[in-house]
């Protein structure tokens, strides 16, 4: 019986792709794990793998089509001896025999479409020959089915000696994921869990207000003479970016705090420190182990304001609130089209030097767009700076799951007020943008302070 591979929700956020080419041809024999195409995200090029074996009877959706909707039928796959001619005639999405709910394609990061919540976000609709939606399937599969797992799922079940009959499936058409075999508890009997399965489910997504109606496209043109511009469309990263700082403004309430911290201690120590970086071998020859930039030092230092602050190391969900372990620092990083929040995970626990060189990495493969999923999705603060373009002062829009945001300004000469006489000191303004559900204001300028403390006295960021 042939099955259909349909697009795969590599993100949170992902609602279509652009198939930007396929790896195999029909005719092709493909087993688990194989690289069958590239799918572009609004984010990142992802690698997809199939995790079933067959032979690739049709591709429906050339390589280079653009707005793929998750869940379309893009190939199917001939299985169990089947002829690629048979399939390719009785499959498809206008076929009744095609098992349109087996999703057979995952990216080679196991799609990581998890939130910060560590919520799987199911599919919502299935691709059908008549064009009409079909809920996703969650259910676990019964006795005898087929299970459908990604091969990372099926690789760590077989680690923990877990039966994966006995999993419920949380991703697209209930397929097994990672975070399923992760969290599944074997101490359980599985009647235990399916009963558990059947209760009903909150959301602790946060409802978008109701947004006004935005101008059309007819009345903005009207406005302008015709050829005084060029109509550039949006791509995918762009919507995903006006879709989210929309949303963000809509239901966080923001408050915001300012404070000016002295960089003349941090300055001199970051000098002092890159004069002492041993030397390593590389292709271009010898170079310095690591380049210490301020940004890698506001880092270290937002991430000790949070472990210095846990309760302000939160994020806000309908139902409860997330206290975070982890203090995990995403930086806003400029790439071509858009912007981008790559993570550095337990920023508090890591050296500057390790911060420095984690951020250039990340940073360089922002900017070709080849960061995994869980290289930028959650985290649970952020830090713009715009401080090199001469910015001195501005309040950066939270980026939900994040209860916080730290905008950085431009060190600069400054004449400030010590022991009654006026003296020059470089300072840098920083403004704490906080969701005030999750953060109150007294509590806000505890984290502030926390981090202009550490600023001030940067020897503390080294012990």
């Amino acid at each position: 019986m042939p099955t259909n591979i349909t697009m795969p929700a590599l993100s949170p956020t992902m609602e279509e792709g652009n198939l930007a080419k396929w790896l195999v041809k029909e005719g092709d024999k493909v087993s688990s794990g194989d690289v069958i195409a590239e799918i572009e995200t609004d984010k990142a090029t992802m690698e997809v793998e199939a995790v079933d074996e067959g032979i690739v009877a049709k591709i429906v959706v050339p390589a280079g089509t653009e707005g793929v909707k998750v869940n379309a039928v893009i190939a199917i796959l001939a299985i169990d001896g089947e002829s690629a001619e048979a399939a390719s005639s009785g499959g498809g999405a206008g076929s009744s025999d095609a098992k349109a709910d087996d999703a057979v394609i995952g990216t080679v990061a196991d799609a990581k479409n998890v939130n910060q919540r560590g919520d799987q976000r199911p599919a919502e609709t299935a691709s059908t020959g008549s064009g009409a939606s079909a809920p996703a399937s969650t259910s676990a599969p019964t006795s005898g089915d087929r299970v459908f797992a990604s091969p990372l799922a099926r690789r760590i079940a077989k680690d923990k000696g877990v039966d994966l009959s006995s999993v419920t499936g949380s991703g697209p058409h209930g397929r097994i994921v990672k975070t399923d075999v992760e969290s599944f508890d074997v101490s359980v009997p599985p009647a235990a869990k399916s009963k558990a399965s059947d209760a009903p489910q909150t959301s602790a997504a946060p409802v978008p207000a109701a947004a006004a109606k935005p101008a059309s496209d007819e009345s903005v043109l009207k406005l302008f003479a015709e050829g005084s511009y060029e109509k550039i469309p949006h791509d995918g990263m762009r919507k995903t970016i006006a879709k989210r700082l929309v949303e963000s403004k809509q239901t966080v309430p923001h408050f915001y705090l300012s404070v000016d911290c002295e960089l003349d201690a941090l300055l001199a120590l970051r000098k002092q420190l890159n004069a002492a970086a041993p030397t390593v071998k590389s292709e271009a020859g010898e170079r310095p182990a690591y380049k210490l930039s301020v940004n890698d030092m506001v880092i270290k230092a937002m991430a000790g304001a949070l472990k210095a602050v846990p309760n302000a190391n939160v994020s806000w969900t309908e139902t409860a609130m997330l206290k975070h372990k982890n203090a995990d620092v995403g930086v806003a990083v400029s790439i071509d089209g858009g912007l981008i929040t790559p993570i550095i995970r337990r920023a508090d626990e890591k050296t500057l030097s390790a911060i420095s060189n984690e951020m250039k990495d990340l940073a360089k493969r922002a900017r070709s767009r080849k960061l995994k999923p869980e290289e930028y999705q959650g985290g649970t603060t952020a830090v713009s700076n715009l401080g090199m373009f001469g910015i001195k002062d501005f309040s950066a829009v939270i980026n939900p799951p994040h209860a916080t945001i730290l905008a950085v300004g431009a060190g600069e000469e400054r004449a400030v007020v010590k022991n009654g006489a006026v003296v020059v000191a470089t300072v840098m303004t920083v403004t704490l943008s906080t969701d005030h559900r999750a953060v109150d204001g007294a509590l806000g300028a505890e984290l502030i302070s926390a981090f202009k403390q550490l600023i001030e006295n940067p020897m503390s960021m080294l012990v």
